[in-house]
């Protein structure tokens, strides 16, 4: 391990054991997988990992995240919002983000609070500052701490490091809740966001490692990595995802050309 990153690892190992007690908002992803391990390597059995399920979540990443607190042998606590009825998540403005973390993190606040746990984590990055976050402002209101950003981890090092400490997430594609999936100011309908789910779940089971189904409706339009997109040069590829996707309840299915990309719908 190079002298920059080992240092980083520390910082963030110092600043969870003046914490000695904390709850981490864990999807089971890159970022919160490695912060999980290192606080549970750091604090033992004072770590509790609370994991939101609600109609924006894909049911194999909370699936994965009960696997992955199991593997890590940390308590977690899986709290289910069956209906999100908040309007300003279901209007979909530009502010979406901020109104949906500031609803999902008081949820954690109390679920935390009721185990008497004072700090609250989350995974947010040094990167994700790159990013056009509207939740960050969220989890700062509500005094969330995120580690990984406070010791300037960025992506790429929370991979490398994770492939140090055998994390197996290490190489997972990158994900994000499905809501992210569907253009800004067209509402949100847990039907758009399970014609999403089936619709990635079947590019996955076909191979696809980074992938999204961005949602126009009547129309899917389909962003895989750059060096993927020659999968959909054979036949039986294009008409397995074609006809799954028409059964899904798509009328229209398209290939972006550009290859799939961060945040393409902010």
């Amino acid at each position: 391990m190079n002298k920059i990153l080992e240092d980083k690892l520390n910082k963030l190992i110092n600043q969870l054991k003046t914490m000695g007690k904390v709850a981490i908002a864990y999807s089971g992803g890159v970022d919160s997988n490695f912060l999980l391990k290192v606080a549970k390597d750091t604090l033992g059995d004072n770590v509790l990992a609370i994991t939101i399920n609600a109609m924006m979540h894909s049911t194999r990443e909370i699936e994965e995240s009960n696997n992955y607190a199991k593997e890590f042998g940390v308590k977690q606590i899986v709290y289910k919002i069956d209906d999100l009825d908040l309007p300003q998540f279901i209007d979909n403005g530009p502010l979406r983000c901020y109104y949906c973390k500031k609803f999902i993190f008081a949820k954690i606040k109390e679920i935390a609070s009721e185990h008497n746990i004072k700090y609250i984590l989350d995974g947010t990055n040094f990167s994700d500052l790159d990013d056009y976050r509207p939740g960050l402002k969220a989890l700062e209101e509500l005094n969330i701490i995120s580690p990984l950003k406070d010791a300037k981890l960025t992506k790429d090092e929370i991979r490398t490091l994770s492939k140090e400490l055998n994390i197996s997430t290490y190489n997972k594609a990158a994900f994000a809740c499905l809501a992210t999936r569907i253009p800004t100011n067209n509402k949100i309908t847990k039907e758009k966001l399970r014609m999403i789910e089936e619709a990635e779940n079947f590019l996955q089971d076909c191979g696809f490692t980074q992938y999204r189904v961005r949602f126009h409706e009547d129309l899917a339009r389909i962003e895989v990595e750059k060096k993927q997109i020659e999968k959909f040069y054979n036949d039986e590829i294009i008409n397995k995802v074609n006809l799954k996707f028409k059964e899904i309840g798509f009328k229209y299915v398209t290939l972006d050309l550009n290859g799939y990309k961060m945040g393409s719908m902010n």
